[in-house]
């Protein structure tokens, strides 16, 4: 028996991600074009707390597709872990007989969906948005490839500055504990080293990589340091290497909040259209508590308890391979 969906509400959370508007450009009129009412949440949890719910309909996401952030905006919400957050949030949703939730966000958003649908019986599925690549469940979330792109033209532009002052650039990425960013950024940009939390790189080697690079009259090296490395970030490595290592002279970036910004990639506005798209017809099948992902070229289905607890290794062996194949 086909379920009686009426009205829907999407919202996104937590970090933003390249992709999101396009991702809720695909919600909102996917449910229009199956008779559904459509609502966004404006500031993620916090507007389900403050009742910021507005309908929408298709012309609410006209001109969207190309920009980058969330024209629902975005917040980190403490009060939505409190039992008192999730009953109000629940009580805004029922008086306005809003059937189905579809959250966009990362770990964070999930777990916070996940104790909403279990203790209020509220349909939800989520959607993976977040640059870091660290869900189970999908190939490729979110804003993932545009921020690589980002860090590749930034580290671009390093390099060329580097080659002309014979320096050495520790570049640090974001990614949390993932080094997803950190691994494809290195391979694209030409990098002499990359550090990554999945993998342990003392400074013996590195300083072994960079010597050997210098003796055979390399004019700059490019080193990319994911945020969640086990010996600290850029400048602590940075200061580490310099101790035993000053054939160059040494500079540190930290590229930051500039990752999340930007226009998304093709690759994202189709993965933020597909996965929204499937969202809406999950809810419309009965489904909840599962998030929709992107495995091969398919569009599957993960439970969100699976998405959070389950882990996989998204570092391909030959990329890894490939970092110091290619950087001799």
């Amino acid at each position: 028996m086909k379920p009686n969906i009426k009205n829907i509400a999407v919202l996104t959370s937590g970090g933003d991600a390249p992709g999101m508007n396009a991702c809720i450009r695909a919600v909102v009129r996917t449910g229009i074009y199956n008779g559904i009412n459509m609502f966004g949440v404006l500031q993620g949890y916090q507007g389900l707390i403050n009742n910021n719910i507005n309908p929408m309909d298709a012309r609410s996401v006209s001109n969207i597709i190309h920009l980058g952030g969330t024209i629902l905006k975005t917040a980190r919400c403490l009060d939505f872990k409190t039992e008192e957050g999730l009953d109000i949030a629940f009580e805004n949703l029922k008086a306005r007989d809003i059937d189905g939730l579809i959250v966009i966000g990362g770990d964070g958003t999930f777990t916070g969906a996940l104790r909403f649908a279990k203790k209020h019986g509220v349909k939800v599925i989520g959607i993976p948005g977040t640059i870091d690549n660290d869900l189970y469940g999908s190939d490729f979330t979110l804003g993932y490839d545009t921020a690589i792109n980002t860090v590749i033209e930034a580290i671009d532009k390093i390099r060329d500055t580097a080659d002309s002052h014979d320096r050495l650039f520790f570049i640090e990425v974001m990614g949390r504990d993932s080094g997803c960013i950190a691994l494809r950024s290195a391979i694209a940009s030409g990098a002499e080293a990359v550090l990554l939390p999945e993998r342990e790189t003392s400074v013996d080697e590195l300083v072994a990589q960079l010597e050997t690079g210098a003796s055979t009259k390399k004019s700059s090296s490019i080193v990319i340091v994911s945020e969640g490395h086990k010996d600290g970030g850029a400048y602590d490595i940075a200061k580490k290497v310099k101790e035993r290592f000053n054939h160059y002279d040494t500079k540190v970036t930290i590229l930051g909040h500039l990752q999340r910004g930007g226009s998304p990639s093709s690759f994202d506005r189709i993965l933020g259209s597909r996965l929204g798209f499937a969202a809406v017809n999950e809810l419309l099948k009965g489904n909840t508590m599962r998030m929709v992902g992107l495995r091969g070229n398919d569009i599957y289905t993960t439970t969100i308890e699976e998405a959070l607890t389950k882990h996989s290794f998204k570092l391909e062996s030959d990329l890894l391979e490939m970092t110091k194949v290619l950087s001799i």
